[in-house]
């Protein structure tokens, strides 16, 4: 689905909304640690990434996760282009995630997809 804004076509991102289909995601995926987030994926049988953020209360208030959500959102967002398709990822943010600089943030994710090939090669 697109959504039009401005002179720009933007695509919107496919969420995934469904608690089973986190939970299977997290027994069967596979996982990368970094210290602002840990991301899960497995392959999802279709021609298009899908994305779930999980925030945990531990990391503050309603505003301080919703902060954190949004920042994971614009990495993936920003890095889909260069992203292979077909898989379904999940993003668990940690402490850091919230106020650490958004380049390390950044960093951590390219970083994470790079230990699980989620990064196309042709990558520049």
């Amino acid at each position: 689905m697109a959504v039009l804004t401005g002179n720009a076509l933007m695509k919107e991102t496919v969420t995934i909304k469904e608690n089973r289909t986190f939970r299977r995601i997290y027994s069967r995926g596979r996982s990368a640690v970094t210290p602002f987030l840990v991301l899960y994926c497995r392959p999802n049988g279709r021609g298009h990434n899908r994305l779930g953020v999980t925030v945990s209360t531990k990391l503050g208030g309603a505003v301080v996760r919703n902060r954190a959500r949004r920042r994971l959102r614009e990495v993936y967002r920003l890095a889909q282009p260069e992203m292979k398709q077909g898989y379904d990822v999940i993003l668990v943010a940690r402490s850091r995630a919230v106020n650490g600089p958004y380049q390390k943030l950044t960093a951590a994710f390219y970083r994470a997809c790079g230990q699980l090939e989620l990064v196309r090669e042709n990558r520049t």
